[in-house]
């Protein structure tokens, strides 16, 4: 049986627009379970063992913005956090898709929750042949959002009949955090597009140009949804 796996998270409210929540993102990491990752998985668990977080939940925009439980560390292990994460993102067989809105042109939730479900649904109509070639496509959600958890029901049950849906927690699925790091970095794409990084992001990463080269290409080379190979 063939199964795709997909982990949802977001990024953003659905309140008003505010300069410091200018958009709402829901980022997919889509995982073929026929390509085992597992080993990946174990050097990524050794990795976070040696720069002191064992069995942590990685939350990849308090790294960045040096808030939460990283408030006490380094800038240079916050930095190698978000390397390892970024090392396991590249080396794994999975592809990613974000939809987003920006809340400046959204007049209340109602239209918000519809412009993202016109989007949702024009990328699962654009890969149609792929999402029914698997026997199951199962969404992972941690229902964060109740609008969230709506949107990916009415969306995927509309267009799909081989769904099915299981709520999670982040700190049990690497891959939810891998979604979650996905959501940083087209957040961190648009706030570059428009001059909008702020200090604590210019000081972590340093230049634009390393954001470019060795965070941003790397969420186009796994965009293409062809990457979950078949097995």
């Amino acid at each position: 049986m063939k199964e795709l796996s997909i982990f949802v998270d977001e990024s953003g409210d659905f309140g008003d627009y505010a300069e410091h929540s200018s958009y709402y993102i829901v980022s997919l990491v889509l995982h073929n379970q026929a390509i085992d990752i597992s080993q990946d998985i174990l050097k990524l668990e050794e990795k976070l063992a040696n720069l002191g977080y064992p069995e942590h939940c990685m939350h990849s925009g308090p790294i960045i913005r040096n808030e939460q439980e990283y408030r006490k560390d380094t800038l240079l292990n916050r930095q190698k956090l978000l390397k390892t994460l970024m090392t396991f993102f590249r080396r794994i067989d999975i592809s990613c898709k974000t939809i987003y809105i920006e809340k400046k042109h959204i007049s209340d939730p109602l239209e918000a929750t519809s412009r993202l479900a016109k989007l949702l649904s024009r990328f699962i109509r654009e890969n149609y042949e792929f999402f029914i070639s698997f026997d199951i496509v199962k969404i992972y959600y941690d229902n964060g959002q109740i609008e969230v958890s709506k949107l990916l029901s009415s969306v995927f049950n509309a267009l799909l009949e081989n769904v099915e849906f299981k709520r999670v927690y982040p700190s049990d699925y690497r891959l939810f955090q891998v979604a979650d790091l996905v959501c940083s970095l087209r957040l961190l794409e648009l706030k570059l597009e428009h001059h909008e990084l702020s200090q604590a992001e210019r000081l972590f990463f340093e230049t634009e140009r390393n954001i470019r080269k060795n965070y941003l290409k790397m969420l186009s080379d796994k965009s293409n949804i062809a990457s979950v190979v078949h097995m």
